[in-house]
């Protein structure tokens, strides 16, 4: 996530379209907040655990799929522990 190319702005950005579409392949009915919330935290997540396994995202393309994915794992968490 230390990609230059990549600003606050733009993850702020990139995190809340991630969020919005995890969200609707989730099916939850989140803000938008929470949403930036998610794509945000979700790609960090989504890094570290593929970093395990030597897989990279780069530009605001992979920041994108890694925030969906992470936000993913993320609200399957969530529903996980609630249940």
């Amino acid at each position: 996530m230390n990609d230059a190319s990549i600003g606050w702005i733009a993850a702020i950005i990139i995190g809340g379209l991630a969020g919005w579409i995890a969200s609707g392949l989730m099916k939850t009915d989140t803000g938008l907040f929470l949403n930036i919330v998610l794509g945000i935290i979700g790609a960090a997540i989504a890094s570290f655990l593929f970093g395990v396994f030597g897989i990279a995202f780069g530009g605001w393309i992979g920041y994108l799929i890694a925030g969906v994915l992470g936000a993913c794992i993320l609200i399957g968490g969530v529903r996980a522990v609630q249940r």
